[in-house]
């Protein structure tokens, strides 16, 4: 059971590692408004991919079926909903947008939801999971529920953990940006969105 345990946190760990876009738009928020809202934008993330994480548990066979069913329509409504989020960021002046926030006092709720979507939006993670539920013997005929959860509970603390690395690392550099810096780390993390849309949206075409 322990052993499930840990192995759920490495595959929360290697799910939430890649620096997609999630994990740029997580980047951005903690260098401009701050840790907290870096990690809760992680933890956004986090919910989608446990959600995907306990459909493809419980699913397998149906979900790889529905995915490879309608894999291109998926893939190309997703690249357009990381396309628009990564434009906001790109056009996004963080010097009004933290007067803004400071103003308006923004939730967190905003960042858990937005995060949330976004990574929603990417139904082929299923793939990630079926991939890495092979190659650790994740999900078994003979584990009981109890045993899945146990794993699945893993999966989350996994993530938890990622996320509450890479935020304290990008917070610590955060001292050394200003405004000008600011603007253009947005510059750099809208653009680097729009190409992982971009390159999702031609793989999906087939060109």
């Amino acid at each position: 059971m322990l052993e499930l345990f840990y192995t759920g946190m490495i595959i929360g760990v290697l799910v939430s590692s890649p620096m997609g876009p999630a994990g740029m738009l997580c980047i951005q928020r903690t260098l401009t408004k701050g840790r907290r809202s870096g990690f809760v934008s992680g933890m956004g993330a986090t919910l989608s991919d446990l959600i995907y994480a306990l459909v493809t548990s419980l699913f397998l066979g149906l979900v790889v079926h529905f995915v490879e069913a309608h894999q291109g329509l998926l893939q190309i409504s997703g690249s357009i909903v990381i396309a628009v989020f990564g434009y906001y960021i790109f056009q996004n002046n963080p010097v009004k947008g933290l007067q803004r926030d400071q103003e308006q006092k923004q939730t967190l709720i905003q960042d858990f939801v937005t995060a949330f979507l976004l990574t929603f939006s990417n139904v082929l993670i299923v793939f990630l999971y079926i991939g890495l539920y092979a190659r650790f013997g994740f999900v078994l005929p003979e584990h009981s529920v109890r045993m899945t959860a146990t794993g699945l509970v893993g999966v989350f603390a996994g993530a938890v953990v990622w996320w509450s690395f890479i935020t304290f690392i990008v917070s610590l550099c955060r001292r050394w940006f200003n405004g000008r810096g600011l603007k253009i780390m947005n510059r750099i993390v809208g653009s680097v969105i729009i190409l992982l849309a971009v390159f999702g949206l031609i793989s999906s075409i087939g060109f």
